[in-house]
């Protein structure tokens, strides 16, 4: 199995010529849009799903590739929970392995105070039927026992599931297209044509497509094109370095972490890995526009994210990326096909020196691959997931804050409800647009 980053370089797969007119156009392929879009066509609603560099090739094929329920927030549970059946749905209906098993995840505990945060998970964990329980010092010790040092326990799901999100997402959209999504790779949305206060259609670098609905999940890049129209949501991007290494020796089938290494077993017998906790955020405009939305996060894991300077050129909140540009000429999301940041040196020797440390036995871990991706976060780790009251037509779905992979068919299906006006079959109140403006106090979503 070939691990890498898909980039502009990688082999465009869908080149469907752009349709005069679509019932719904969704701006964004990776995970959630690639969902929607496949939901929505089974419904018999003709939708034109627009990526500006290629499918997944952003966070949705850079993420760890865990299917969690563990460690959500409880509004988002539910939705969690319907995604976690809806990926085995789906891993048949694709006809390819997408590598999908069911090993667990399980997170380590060093402290009485994380015990303490596990167990009020299991409150939330019961109270919808999911199967997390705590582990207690011997009971880790045997599920994984090359580790080297002892912690004072864990919080275990073993329903929890894996997959390669470089080989799901891609999958999911070769369903969705044989089910009649068109879906036109390298092809930007510019901006959203609106007529008498509503959407009446999009303009595209290749043209005009006329419709009524239009979903916006494009991850880092939503929150740049929204106030290009007036919209404007508190996310910003932090940069998270991942690794991926040569086939190992086993030492455990499903993913775990403390706050300094996560490690996932892969289907090609290496693992990926990554920094439990740590990220770095690019200041820019949207970065001290939002501050003040972000004051809890920052206090509630003050060390967690790293500040630099500033974006590279084109990146979505740099410094000279424009705010705003017409129709007709050529915008930032054209100008930076796929959002591909270098993965931190720094960071690489963390998750190096924080694996071998854990797994002394291994005196060298042979990396093969690394990378680096931008992950969309809200101030509160949830997601919006609402129709914008500013603009009819319009829904906006972004933020995952890192859980997308994971929720995204659930996502995916809600949202296809939501733009035909259907129940959704679940509360979304907590994932309004508006909650961030009409004096509601910032309430976390767990940090797990």
């Amino acid at each position: 199995m070939t691990i890498f980053p898909f980039t502009e370089a990688t082999s465009i797969q869908f080149q469907q010529p752009l349709p005069k007119t679509s019932d719904v156009v969704i701006i964004g392929g990776g995970v959630i849009g690639v969902s929607t879009a496949l939901f929505l066509a089974r419904r018999n609603v003709s939708v034109t799903l627009l990526e500006k560099g290629r499918i997944a090739a952003e966070q949705s094929s850079r993420n760890w590739g865990w299917i969690r329920q563990q460690g959500r927030d409880a509004d988002e549970l539910p939705i969690v929970i319907e995604a976690q059946r809806l990926w085995r749905q789906l891993a048949q209906e694709c006809g390819e392995d997408i590598g999908l098993k069911q090993t667990g995840v399980t997170y380590l505990a060093r402290t009485d105070k994380e015990m303490a945060g596990f167990a009020k998970f299991l409150e939330i964990a019961q109270a919808h039927g999911v199967d997390t329980r705590l582990l207690d010092q011997g009971e880790l010790a045997s599920l994984i026992p090359a580790m080297s040092r002892p912690f004072k326990g864990a919080m275990i799901t073993p329903s929890d599931m894996r997959a390669e999100p470089w080989v799901a997402v891609p999958a999911l959209a070769r369903l969705a297209a044989r089910e009649g999504v068109t879906i036109i790779e390298n092809c930007a949305a510019r901006m959203l044509d609106i007529s008498a206060g509503r959407i009446s259609g999009v303009w595209t670098e290749k043209g005009r497509i006329a419709t009524s609905s239009v979903v916006v999940a494009s991850g880092a890049w939503t929150s740049l094109f929204l106030r290009a129209h007036g919209i404007s949501i508190p996310q910003l991007s932090v940069r998270a370095t991942v690794a991926a290494t040569a086939p190992m020796p086993e030492i455990y089938a499903g993913a775990a972490a403390d706050e300094r290494i996560a490690f996932r077993r892969r289907q090609d017998g290496g693992y990926t890995l990554a920094s439990g906790g740590s990220s770095q955020l690019y200041i820019g405009p949207d970065a001290f526009r939002h501050a003040g939305k972000y004051f809890s996060a920052l206090m509630a894991n003050p060390f967690g994210t790293r500040y630099l300077p500033a974006a590279p050129r084109g990146y979505p909140d740099g410094w000279s990326t424009p705010r705003r540009w017409n129709a007709d000429e050529e915008s930032p999301f054209e100008r930076m096909r796929v959002l591909n940041p270098a993965p931190e040196t720094s960071a690489l020797r963390a998750i190096d020196r924080g694996f071998r440390e854990l797994f002394p036995q291994f005196t060298t871990v042979p990396l093969k691959a690394s990378w680096a991706g931008m992950i969309d976060a809200m101030p509160d780790v949830v997601p919006i997931v609402d129709r914008a009251a500013a603009i009819p037509g319009l829904v906006i779905a972004t933020g995952m804050s890192g859980h997308g992979f994971g929720i995204g068919p659930g996502i995916g299906r809600v949202l296809s409800d939501l733009v035909q006006g259907n129940e959704t079959g679940h509360n979304l109140y907590r994932f309004r647009q508006s909650r961030f403006s009409d004096g509601s106090p910032i309430r976390l979503g767990p940090s797990l």
